[in-house]
């Protein structure tokens, strides 16, 4: 079952607090939050608990890269996941409200439904430089990559593909999903960086419709920065809706997630290929 929705590193604190100050109005906009401080804040959509499991507790996230990652590209990511439940009292107000903004939003719906904070943690990584099963994939060929890492009970596979391997509908309808076989869920992402970036990396990379982007990649790598928009986006939904029965809006056959709702919006006056006023 698919759900479709996308040497700098995350350690360096600057470029930390920026993207999460980026990721947390995405996802604080879609949501519908109640409070946006000096940022646009457009009518809230109401997402629907409809009952179903959600990823609460601890969550374990192992990782398969599938294709050529370099070192510094793989430490964004997983500074990236690393950084999800880190508040460090010491530093700034903007800098704690960055950090804990846009996964702080995502746990007011545990608690709406009744369930406990999601709190990650990194588990296992396993590379596959060789590419064993080619470099054009099918779908089911993503939740066969999933299966391989052996992930614990109850975690999260993350299945991210390089810039060279072509996945089922990548660019087209989608830029990464998420979705579940038995009770392992996992999620999918590829690099669009040479196949379609001005779709799947934006804000980071010129549209393919409208004016220049206005945000450049905090890391200086448009395809991985573009990457981590996406796993948020999936990573948020996974949480919220794992199998299709949690928090959605709309039909089930076609549901608005908690980051799907209202893509590329990030301040008045958004349309294709604008960011809106920021």
């Amino acid at each position: 079952m698919w759900k479709s929705m996308g040497s700098s590193q995350f350690s360096k604190p600057s470029y930390l607090f920026l993207f999460l100050a980026q990721l947390s109005l995405i996802i604080h906009v879609c949501l519908g939050a109640s409070k946006l401080t000096s940022l646009y804040q457009p009518p809230p959509m109401a997402l629907t608990y409809h009952g179903g499991d959600l990823l609460q507790g601890d969550l374990l996230i192992s990782i398969l890269w599938y294709g050529n990652f370099s070192p510094p590209q793989k430490s964004i990511v997983v500074d990236f996941i690393l950084s999800l439940n880190h508040i460090d009292p010491q530093k700034d107000q903007h800098s704690k409200s960055s950090v804990s903004l846009w996964w702080g939003t995502v746990q007011t719906y545990m608690k709406k439904a009744g369930k406990k904070p999601t709190r990650i943690s990194l588990s296992t990584q396993l590379s596959d430089k060789n590419y064993t099963i080619g470099k054009n994939l099918k779908k089911s060929h993503v939740s066969e990559l999933a299966h391989r890492v052996n992930s614990p009970p109850g975690g999260l596979t993350l299945v991210l593909t390089s810039h060279d391997v072509a996945v089922e509908d990548f660019c087209m309808s989608n830029c990464g999903s998420h979705g579940h076989k038995g009770n392992s869920v996992f999620i999918w992402v590829g690099n669009s960086v040479i196949q379609c970036p001005g779709q799947c990396a934006w804000p980071f990379h010129q549209p393919v419709y409208g004016p220049q982007t206005p945000l450049g990649a905090p890391n200086g790598d448009v395809g991985m920065d573009g990457m981590v928009i996406n796993i948020a986006s999936l990573l948020a939904g996974s949480v919220t809706n794992p199998f299709g029965s949690g928090y959605y809006m709309g039909s089930a056959e076609a549901p608005l997630e908690a980051a799907s709702a209202c893509p590329g919006v990030y301040g008045k006056g958004a349309y294709p290929g604008y960011a809106g006023v920021l």
